[in-house]
């Protein structure tokens, strides 16, 4: 019922398409809900663009999320288009976020990528008392799940190097300085659970899923399909799987098995940020994020009539009994998440204590100001 040709529902299978025919395929889809806060412009001329993204954004369109984008608003709210990623962060990250205006302006600073010209620095607030010396963690990080946006230290991993450096420990968390050397999927927050001080609010590597000892020194005592389990169910308990960027749908349609395929339709390549998720995977890294939307299988009780009607999508009252345009939504009868009544998160849960506070290259540096919950008289 969600294929038409020539503006009318597709009944005979069998059916042999002829020269300017027109086939239309509906997509219904859902956005996760996003913190309000605005995209705050540091610093603009005529090559590059340099916001400061909130937490909960993505980068770009990627899976469940299409509006609800660092793209999409600039575009919509400051006419900001065809503007070229250079690099990413974590769609959980807030921080320093660059774009190029140009091709040749995102072709040059893609040079000084891959000669590694580009030094990155971001703040962070980890659970207990980190050394006061400086560490450096060189364990090599292999990828759990491109689906969930999983990883853990691994023999089998890549290897990467992260320097930490405490700023601050107010007698239960410490505010730490993080000096990425290389660019891993999640690079940061998977040392900083190896080392037993994982973010505070981390939505993933700061969970029950992961043991007593919450993945300390890489002891899970999971296969990689029990963690994913573990860590689907404890979001869903919690009516939060949209943390990790998935809906029931999804699981519905394609299980939540360890990911092996291409996730997404990227078409940008890049070098991804060590806590990446939010925007095209370089060849090496996918983009755990990216989420394969599939369409609900057809119920027993729906024929197509009901989708015939109204053109596919009834339109229904919300659940406050409101009338008017503002006070209606659009209802599919295929779509589990309509069916679905989910509780709105709070602010706290569209926010995770890690930063990008600085990114320098070979001839810019763009800094951010410390957020809030990085000051070192900060309480919860």
């Amino acid at each position: 019922g969600r294929l038409r040709l020539n503006e009318e529902p597709v009944r005979d299978l069998d059916i042999v398409l002829k020269n300017n025919d027109f086939l239309r395929n509906t997509v219904h889809r859902h956005e996760p809900p996003v913190t309000a806060q605005p995209i705050r412009i540091l610093a603009e001329d005529e090559e590059v663009v340099v916001v400061d993204k909130p937490s909960s954004l993505p980068v770009h369109p990627c899976g469940r999320f299409r509006h609800n984008t660092v793209i999409f608003i600039l575009g919509k709210e400051h006419g900001l288009r065809e503007l070229h990623t250079l690099h990413r962060l974590d769609r959980m990250t807030s921080g320093v976020l660059m774009f190029a205006k140009t091709a040749a302006v995102s072709k040059r600073i893609d040079e000084q990528v891959r000669q590694r010209q580009l030094e990155k620095e971001y703040v962070c607030r980890v659970v207990g008392e980190f050394p006061e010396h400086e560490v450096v963690c060189e364990e090599p990080i292999l990828v759990v799940s491109y689906k969930v946006g999983v990883c853990r230290v691994d023999p089998k991993g890549k290897p990467c190097q992260t320097l930490f450096r405490r700023l601050s420990y107010n007698g239960s968390t410490s505010v730490v300085r993080c000096l990425p050397r290389t660019g891993r999927t999640h690079q940061i927050r998977v040392h900083l659970q190896f080392l037993g001080h994982p973010i505070v609010n981390d939505p993933i590597y700061n969970m029950e899923a992961w043991g007593p000892d919450r993945g300390k020194g890489g002891k899970i005592g999971k296969t990689d399909e029990e963690l994913l389990k573990a860590l689907v169910e404890e979001h869903r308990s919690k009516q939060s799987l949209e943390v990790l960027g998935i809906g029931e749908e999804d699981l519905n349609s394609s299980g939540e098995s360890k990911d092996s395929g291409n996730p997404g339709d990227c078409t940008k390549s890049a070098e991804a940020d060590p806590i990446n998720g939010s925007s095209c995977p370089a060849e090496d890294e996918k983009d755990p994020e990216r989420n394969d939307i599939a369409a609900c299988p057809l119920s027993s009780d729906i024929n197509l009539e009901m989708l015939d009607k109204d053109k596919e999508l009834s339109l229904c009252g919300n659940q406050d009994g409101q009338t008017g345009e503002k006070g209606w939504e659009e209802k599919d009868p295929l779509c589990v998440e309509c069916r679905t009544s989910r509780r709105d998160p709070s602010p706290k849960e569209l926010v995770m204590f890690l930063h990008a506070l600085r990114y320098k290259g070979a001839d810019f540096e763009y800094c951010s100001s410390m957020p809030e919950w990085a000051m070192e008289d900060w309480e919860e």
